[in-house]
């Protein structure tokens, strides 16, 4: 069987329906949400009276999925009217799907945030009749469903359930709250165990134990959930991030800014950002009664900036950064370590530019991305994210401006690999399309990482312009360009990728000294030498405690420490020192003997040239 990706897409709806019918099965008074398709997999909304699903069921629904495969039961594909499809929603004693079938006749669509398309039946556009839906019947059981699905349940894969969660009806915390069964599908059994090898690897990576072990953030339930709490171990990693970033754009001469955290909701309804992300927004009213906001981003404030003094044609592109926090009113289902949170750090940028400018200045975005993760050993491409033709009511602007946007990016795209790459209808941010770019992480997984995004919108309605050549006005064209993008979610990213072993110029703590024992003499010498180390700008430490050598160099082979050095007898009296070298920046398993002068000069330019491995 082929692999693709519309193959697979219908493998895995397949298989949230095949595991629907074993559901059925077992459980016949069962009422259904709806099943689509997430990535790896699939998982259907499920409520059972009186029965709280656990791991121990998982594989009695398997045992039952498996049967239903094995009877190759074909998928049929039929229709009703929407009058006929709520009365079998009513007699078949679906409330859910009755619920969704009263809303497409209602308004031509449904307003489920969390709902798959394929789910809602063969849908009119938004806010028009629906007179007929789609249905999808695989033995004795049917689902409002249009597909796509493969011939038979034969035709499926391999398949596991992976674990059942709550989630409220329609992702509204006033609905009732149904049993959430995920299952991972893939069209072999060698494809299937990579995975599961890859999610076994994935949990020693997980960034939230990480954090813990190594002492990089917390979570205060005092200070409120998605809030995270920087140590100074962790500190160090976004500081460093940020000056890499900053130096990177420096070359490109942008310039840094700095704004508010919060402000007038004038702005954001000029922006337009309130009519879109009303609900997402911290408010604030003052004594005197006037009404702010906690800032969810920073491309209006920036607009400000740019729009507090006429500008020359001459004067383009302008390019600001700014690295600051937002903030957004996330759910609290919807946090989960670092992956997402309600303060959010960004090292934002916004470039002002004539339409003949933009390909240059993106091309220069592009070149700071792809320095950026290559010290990380992390290849990025790029994917385009477009507007969807069908809903145009979810973005601002004409189209036609939207249709030559997403034509520049795409030569771009071209213009800078060689050829064309996936382009994702319906992924475009409200103001403009964009480059999404993706990066693979050490054990395969990828995640979408920088962004460039056009923004014409803002523009006209702030009135952003530059005088021309001849004196007139002329509309801008505003970039925003994000490298780490989301610092608490790069840094997710980037824990689990090197799994703790941060790259030697990264690394919280890039030395540590140990004592062979609590002689003054020895004491001494290993302050002398982290003083010289601190000196060259080395992160260093010196472990004096009253343990054996053996256990303290266990404890910084545990912090992930790159180097370590034992002070003992040997090295007061000539200064010599035998680094130990943390296992994934050695070249080779050698100890040199140099002077500790010449080895902190070495750690001190590693850490300026930011390598990964180590010279010594």
């Amino acid at each position: 069987m082929s692999n693709n990706a519309d193959e697979m897409h219908a493998m895995r709806h397949s298989m949230a329906h095949i595991m629907a019918t074993a559901i059925t099965r077992l459980w016949p008074e069962v009422k259904l949400g709806v099943g689509p398709v997430v990535e790896h997999g699939f998982y259907y909304d499920v409520d059972i009276p009186n029965v709280t699903i656990s791991d121990d069921d998982f594989k009695r629904i398997e045992k039952e999925m498996r049967k239903v495969v094995a009877e190759k039961q074909d998928f049929v594909h039929s229709t009703k009217s929407i009058d006929d499809a709520i009365e079998w929603a009513k007699a078949a004693g679906q409330p859910y799907k009755e619920e969704l079938l009263n809303d497409l006749k209602r308004s031509g669509t449904t307003v489920a945030k969390d709902l798959s398309q394929e789910e809602m039946g063969t849908l009119a556009g938004e806010g028009s009749a629906v007179d007929e839906v789609g249905f999808y019947t695989n033995g004795e059981f049917t689902d409002l469903c249009r597909g796509p699905h493969v011939a038979n349940t034969g035709d499926v894969g391999e398949f596991k359930l992976m674990r059942v969660a709550g989630a409220y009806w329609r992702g509204n915390e006033n609905n009732p709250q149904m049993q959430r069964l995920y299952g991972i599908g893939f069209a072999t059994k060698d494809e299937l165990k990579a995975h599961l090898q890859m999610l076994e690897e994935a949990k020693k990576r997980d960034h939230r134990k990480l954090g813990k072990d190594l002492d990089l953030f917390i979570f205060s339930d005092l200070v409120g959930q998605g809030l995270p709490l920087w140590t100074p171990r962790g500190t160090v990693l976004r500081k460093e991030i940020d000056a890499f970033v900053q130096e990177l754009r420096s070359n490109y001469d942008y310039q840094p800014v700095e704004i508010p955290h919060i402000t007038k909701r004038d702005l954001y309804e000029t922006s337009g950002h309130w009519e879109k992300f009303g609900d997402e927004l911290f408010r604030i009213e003052t004594r005197e009664g006037h009404e702010f906001v906690m800032k969810p981003m920073n491309c209006p404030h920036h607009t400000q900036i740019y729009n507090s003094r006429p500008r020359s044609y001459r004067d383009l592109p302008i390019r600001y950064s700014n690295t600051t926090m937002v903030y957004r009113d996330e759910q609290s289902g919807e946090l989960g370590g670092l992956s997402r949170v309600r303060s959010i750090t960004q090292d934002d940028a916004h470039v002002f530019c004539r339409n003949s400018q933009i390909k240059e200045e993106a091309l220069k975005i592009w070149n700071i991305v792809e320095r950026f993760y290559g010290v990380f050993d992390m290849t990025v491409r790029p994917e385009l994210s477009f507007m969807d033709p069908d809903e145009p009511g979810k973005y601002l602007g004409d189209q036609s401006l939207w249709e030559d946007a997403q034509k520049t990016l795409e030569e771009l795209v071209v213009e800078r690999t060689g050829e064309t790459t996936t382009i994702g209808i319906g992924e475009a941010a409200f103001y403009g399309p964009k480059i999404d770019f993706m990066a693979k992480d050490a054990i395969g997984r990828e995640h979408q990482v920088a962004t460039i995004q056009l923004d014409f919108n803002q523009p006209q309605r702030f009135g952003l312009t530059c005088t021309n050549e001849n004196g007139e006005d002329e509309q801008i064209i505003m970039i925003h360009a994000a490298i780490a993008g989301s610092f608490e979610r790069f840094l997710s990213v980037m824990i689990e990728h090197t799994a703790g072993n941060f790259p030697i110029w990264l690394a919280p703590e890039q030395v540590r000294i140990i004592t062979v024992n609590q002689e003054q003499v020895t004491v001494d010498k290993a302050e002398e030498m982290r003083e010289y180390g601190k000196a060259l700008g080395i992160r260093i430490a010196v472990d004096n405690d009253n343990e054996s050598v053996g256990k303290k160099i266990r404890s910084a082979a545990k912090s992930k420490v790159p180097y370590t050095i034992v002070v003992g007898e040997k090295e007061v009296n000539d200064g010599v020192v035998s680094p130990r070298l943390r296992q994934d920046i050695a070249v080779m398993d050698v100890q040199s003997e140099l002077h500790y002068e010449q080895f902190f000069k070495t750690v001190a330019n590693e850490a300026k040239s930011r390598v990964n491995k180590s010279s010594l």
